[in-house]
């Protein structure tokens, strides 16, 4: 089902994830996800850094920081979420996986 939004990417992602997604909790996942994969990424011997992460992305470091920290109203576009896959090599789609294990 597809919830009006006035952020078309949270529209796009409630498509994916389902209807029992509000867009706190997805930010929450979201934010989540980044750190994990951020956290786990190493390309021989170097870390990736928030500093680093929100440099190749084109955003600040506090958006990062807030995004990881679940401290956002704002939320992460489409756009970003593609390029923070791409830097940190995984799929799109896991940085939106609500794992219950992780919690």
């Amino acid at each position: 089902m597809l919830y009006y939004t006035k952020n078309i990417n949270y529209s796009i992602i409630y498509l994916i994830v389902g209807d029992n997604m509000n867009q706190e909790k997805l930010n929450y996942i979201i934010g989540r996800n980044i750190k994990k994969y951020r956290s786990i990424y190493n390309n021989n011997g170097i870390r990736m850094t928030q500093e680093k992460l929100a440099e190749y992305i084109n955003v600040s470091v506090s958006h990062i920081r807030s995004l990881e920290s679940n401290k956002t109203k704002k939320g992460i576009s489409i756009s970003n979420l593609y390029k923070i896959s791409i830097v940190l090599e995984i799929p799109i789609q896991k940085l939106i996986e609500d794992n219950d294990d992780d919690k």
